[in-house]
């Protein structure tokens, strides 16, 4: 049998794992029920920011061109309030729309 240690991130080409052993980086031996569950794992995550609008919904995003004082508020407050800016900005946004909507 020959012996391998997986490096993170390293992607190569396919390997027999019963004929081959291959070790974790924790020194654990790769098998294939742990290739599978870790294959499931990686398939699982989800990719990106939350959805503002619900579970399985594609939020719409907006591009909006600011002058470099309004942005350097805005940071300043995200900053302060221990926030992303677009959770700020967004906020922003809900209350104008609140405020003069008919």
């Amino acid at each position: 049998m020959t012996r391998r240690k997986i490096k993170a991130g390293v992607i190569g080409a396919d390997v027999d794992l019963d004929t081959e052993e291959v070790y974790l980086s924790d020194g654990r031996r790769l098998t294939e029920h742990e290739a599978d569950a870790l294959a499931q794992r990686a398939l699982a995550r989800h990719r990106g920011r939350p959805s503002v609008t619900g579970e399985g919904t594609r939020t719409p995003s907006l591009t909006v061109r600011v002058p470099p004082e309004t942005r350097a508020a805005l940071e300043e407050l995200a900053k302060v309030q221990g926030r992303r800016l677009a959770d700020v900005s967004r906020e922003a946004l809900d209350e104008y729309v609140s405020r003069h909507a008919s």
